[in-house]
């Protein structure tokens, strides 16, 4: 799959779809965003990738008009990112990811009852020839009490290497450990691996109910030592966390790390390798928080994209506190395993599409409904965002596109779908006439691209602003929304545009 690559509805298909006219019903008088749960649809263009069989390409070939990712709710790209622009660095254009940028940011889009996902298309016109943004939004339950969610066994892989001794790194990881042992709850369970040249378990699977105080210990006792063995530490870990397995919690290593490994295994599929049994067969699955100036992106990210987990960044104590005492307690529970969307685009109305980042998400067209093939690992609270430049024919109107997300109940294993649809009628008149939300998608976007110009496997965003408009749309956002992440965005943009 081509990087950020264009993919154009051929007349070949637009010719086979127009002569199977019983697929494609004709559009209600209803222009908005519709969703529907279990594999429901509404009429319009058909409901993505049926089985082989049930598709009007050959075997083997994928279609154009069809858009297939794994779910994905990293953050540590754009967390790094604005670490470097306070630092007075430009980030590196090949560790930008744009979906990292896009989900960084709250959402509002409506949420399921139950577990499972809701389903959001929207979209506004750039000004720019027939080119629009089209957002697909996919939204979980909100976040239980804590007092309801299942208990947690939680391995910590915390790296101990002479790297972490840099202000901002292990101290760090010690004050955030600490802050969450003391937030976690009685019943839940927690282990240490600390690694090094070498990888060693520093406490076994640990009720925390009266023995918090050996936890604390445990974690004021880390100490920088010598070079780093990623691959000795993660397989520790997850040998830790196979040994301490509670039937019933969400059993999951956190990898705390700079992620500059230089001793042992430095590739992530062989590492993964050694720890798959415990993967797939216990259901382990990893988080990464990643710390430190100078940080292993590339590696901590394709650790996570394969370990059925997910990536954060923090660069001070506020982001710390952040994501172990917010986001980690969120991710305890899931409410979704191998989750994974399909974009339908109406060849009678888009002439091409591309999807911004996702580069290493992609899944093949045709296995999107094979429940064998890894997607990705959601819990409640969270929302995915995935944002694409659609070129609409000369003239076109009607029914433009549908998206499907279809995930595994984490317990049962059990399929479900959900889908949601939009019209060209539907899309606002332009990108900053659209709503607060759409437009902090847009300008985070926007950024990423900012950050990637003079990379040549990418093609840019239409409608982007200049710099300067770029910095004043991200002010007034700021104003309105009265978000901090948004003005926090805001001064990245600043820095970058400085």
């Amino acid at each position: 799959m081509e990087r950020y690559g264009t993919r154009r509805v051929t007349g070949a298909l637009l010719a086979l779809t127009a002569a199977g006219g019983l697929l494609l019903t004709g559009c209600s008088a209803d222009t908005g965003s519709r969703s529907s749960a279990d594999g429901a649809h509404h009429g319009g263009f058909p409901a993505p990738a049926q089985p082989q069989d049930e598709r009007s390409e050959r075997p083997g070939e994928p279609s154009d008009h069809l858009s297939t990712f794994a779910l994905d709710v990293d953050t540590a790209s754009y967390g790094y990112a604005r670490r470097q622009l306070a630092e007075g660095r430009r980030p590196d254009p090949a560790e930008v990811r744009p979906e990292e940028f896009v989900n960084s940011f709250r959402q509002d889009y409506p949420r399921p009852d139950g577990d499972g996902f809701t389903v959001t298309v929207d979209g506004a016109r750039t000004g720019e020839g027939d080119w629009s943004l089209l957002r697909v939004g996919l939204a979980t339950r909100p976040a239980a009490p804590d007092t309801a969610r299942p208990p947690a066994a939680l391995t910590f892989v915390v790296d101990v290497s002479g790297s972490m001794a840099e202000p901002g790194r292990l101290d760090l990881a010690r004050a955030a450990l600490d802050t969450m042992t003391d937030r976690l709850r009685d019943d839940d369970s927690v282990a240490l691996v600390t690694f090094s040249d070498t990888a060693e378990r520093v406490l076994p699977m640990t009720r925390l109910g009266g023995r918090r105080g050996s936890v604390h210990e445990a974690i004021d006792r880390l100490e920088a030592q010598e070079s780093t063995n990623l691959g000795a530490g993660v397989e520790t870990g997850y040998a830790t966390a196979v040994d301490g397995l509670r039937e019933g919690a969400t059993n999951r290593v956190v990898l705390v790390s700079d992620a500059l490994a230089n001793t042992g295994d430095t590739d992530p599929g062989t590492i993964l390798e050694k720890i798959a049994g415990a993967r797939r067969e216990h259901g382990i699955t990893l988080f990464g928080v990643g710390v430190g100036s100078d940080y292993g992106d590339a590696l901590m990210e394709r650790l996570a994209d394969r370990g059925d987990g997910h990536t954060a960044y923090v660069s001070d104590t506020e982001e710390a506190r952040r994501v172990f005492c917010e986001q980690l307690p969120r991710n305890v529970d899931l409410t979704a395993r191998d989750a994974k969307a399909q974009v339908a685009f109406d060849p009678r109305t888009v002439a091409e599409f591309r999807l911004a980042g996702y580069d290493d998400r992609r899944v093949a067209d045709e296995d999107f409904r094979d429940d064998r093939v890894d997607g990705g690992e959601v819990g409640p609270g969270h929302t995915v965002t995935a944002l694409y430049a659609v070129r609409l024919r000369p003239g076109a109107a009607g029914h433009l596109a549908t998206a499907t997300v279809r995930w595994l109940d984490p317990r049962t294993r059990a399929p479900h779908e959900a889908t949601g649809q939009l019209e060209t009628a539907a899309l606002r008149p332009g990108v900053w006439q659209a709503g607060d939300r759409f437009q902090v998608t847009a300008t985070a976007a926007y950024f990423a691209d900012l950050l990637r110009s003079g990379d040549d496997r990418h093609r840019r965003l239409p409608g982007a602003p200049t710099p300067e408009a770029l910095v004043r749309h991200a002010a007034a956002l700021a104003r309105r929304t009265e978000d901090p992440d948004v003005a926090r965005l805001e001064e990245a943009i600043e820095r970058a545009t400085a």
